[in-house]
């Protein structure tokens, strides 16, 4: 599964897979990229920006590093979430700054971009969020987005920006932090544009005075830049997929779930078709298909130079196009990107590239002070708490209360009796060991599991009392989901203004663990 080959990717035993060592940003920055006219992308991302209306002094300060003939890139990327998404959006953001500003060199200069996946058309991954303001109520925001589109064709609609006002509205906070998100929202839906414009102007916004850029695919400049590896996919466009298909069988082999599939005659490539639905390539034969139609390769190639932006990689192809384009030494990456990255290794040759750097983003886990003030009484982290909330409460409770008889100590003794005891039996007749054996496992067993049930109805008697496990689970487990993933950032700043972000910008690159809001 995806978090166990992120595992094993930080502990070091994906050398077959993915070609650079964790956190080797040394062997990152040796290999150099002088093919790129960096002069050019830095032109076609000035346009971006000035079209996007974030072209501001941060933003040439940036433009400028990256025109360098010998300039690097931390890249990082993702959906554009309703109002900028997960917690985890944002934290990739700032990892990629913080990452590039410690390897910045005047030498050297490294810049940190942030891809915005504005070709994806999964309307259910993007259209919604969720908050939690003083009062602890979950405010869910889910908008009509249409599917099957990509998000930056999709114009932001008056009546989102209706439904954000009342969420807004509603939402419990200090005043002056509101009014501070709600400028930054509005001044976002003001400048005009797509679903993933609102996006890209909300992470720019928090980030570009760490030094980060962004970047949209879709862009006319950009997608101009992208066309040649898109061309060069369709000289050979089942020649990824089967190498996709080999490192699955691979890691298969190895006892991993791979990622990725490539189904018989499956491409890597989509296209964006006259109904605006952005629809997968096939192979047969010489015949590329959609469920709709089919296109010769010559086809495929004018449609290319008419508009690059019509023909998109899909998962198994977007970060070799992304590093054809950007002269890139390090991609911040999750979890399950790093199982995608397991599947590409051998995809870049393809396209005269060699894979880079994969870094494990940073990950946090925001305390607010009465959830830090309640894991200190508990003696536990929000890991615990994330992993068996009840079970976490319920043993303190016990604790407090030295109730013995669910303690570990109480069952390791029972273990122990059980454990002589039936070992005396064995000695009296040894055809009766193994019996003897399978009771002392199931008593303990059942024991253990009583244990565990007793702790849980404890915290839930204490819930009904105080509320405290309602409370560890909407701050830490949203909808029974890890906060990271599932708790839009903006709620920390709604609650605690720009400290947060502050604090959050502090972390050294690569930084997992929970950090305490004042």
């Amino acid at each position: 599964m995806a978090a166990d080959l992120a595992t094993a990717y930080r502990a070091g035993e994906l050398a077959e897979f993915i070609r650079l060592k964790a956190g080797d940003t040394a062997a990152a920055l040796a290999e150099t990229r002088p093919e790129i006219d960096r002069a050019a992308l830095a032109a076609a991302l000035r346009a971006y920006h000035q079209d996007l209306g974030t072209l501001d002094a941060q933003t040439e300060a940036a433009l400028t590093h990256l025109a360098h003939p010998a300039s690097r890139v931390v890249v990082t990327g993702q959906q554009a979430g309703l109002l900028t998404g997960p917690a985890y959006s944002v934290h990739k953001g700032a990892d990629a700054a913080l990452l590039a500003r410690q390897l910045h060199t005047e030498d050297v200069p490294v810049v940190a971009v942030y891809w915005i996946a504005s070709q994806d058309h999964d309307a259910a991954e993007v259209a919604s969020t969720t908050l939690l303001d003083h009062s602890e109520r979950l405010h869910h925001l889910t908008l009509d987005v249409p599917g099957g589109v990509p998000v930056g064709r999709i114009p932001w609609r008056a009546e989102w920006t209706a439904q954000v006002t009342a969420l807004l509205d509603a939402f419990d906070a200090p005043q002056e932090y509101v009014a501070a998100v709600r400028g930054r929202i509005q001044r976002a839906i003001a400048a005009g544009g797509s679903y993933a414009d609102v996006f890209a102007r909300l992470i720019h916004g928090l980030l570009a005075p760490a030094g980060l850029l962004v970047l949209d695919p879709l862009h006319p400049a950009l997608a101009r830049l992208m066309a040649p590896t898109l061309a060069r996919e369709l000289e050979r466009p089942l020649e990824s997929s089967a190498r996709i298909e080999a490192a699955a069988a691979a890691l298969e082999r190895r006892g991993f779930v791979p990622q990725l599939r490539r189904p018989a005659g499956a491409t890597n490539l989509f296209i964006e078709e006259a109904d605006g639905q952005r629809r997968l390539l096939r192979l047969d034969g010489r015949t590329f298909t959609t469920d709709t139609r089919s296109y010769t390769k010559a086809e495929l190639l004018a449609e290319l130079d008419a508009d690059p932006s019509r023909l998109t990689p899909a998962a198994g192809l977007r970060p070799t196009v992304q590093d054809a384009l950007l002269p890139t030494a390090a991609f911040v990456v999750g979890p399950g990107e790093i199982a995608y990255g397991a599947q590409l290794k051998d995809v870049y040759p393809l396209h005269g590239l060699q894979q880079p750097l994969l870094w494990p983003r940073l990950s946090v886990t925001w305390l607010e002070p009465n959830v830090a003030r309640l894991l200190r009484r508990l003696n536990a982290s929000a890991a615990q708490i994330q992993a068996d909330p009840e079970g976490v409460l319920g043993r303190s409770l016990a604790q407090e209360r030295q109730a013995g008889a669910v303690t570990a100590e109480r069952l390791s003794t029972l273990d122990a009796d059980l454990h002589a005891l039936t070992a005396e039996i064995a000695a009296l007749d040894p055809t009766l060991e193994g019996a003897a054996g399978r009771t002392r496992t199931r008593t303990t067993a059942r024991i253990a599991h009583l244990q565990t049930l007793a702790t849980r109805a404890l915290a839930r008697q204490e819930n009904d009392r105080s509320g405290q496990l309602t409370r560890l689970r909407a701050h830490l487990l949203p909808g029974g989901t890890p906060q990271e993933r599932e708790m839009n950032f903006l709620t920390y700043l709604l609650k605690h203004g720009e400290t947060p972000l502050k604090l959050l910008l502090e972390r050294p690159a690569g930084w997992r663990g929970e950090v305490e809001i004042p």
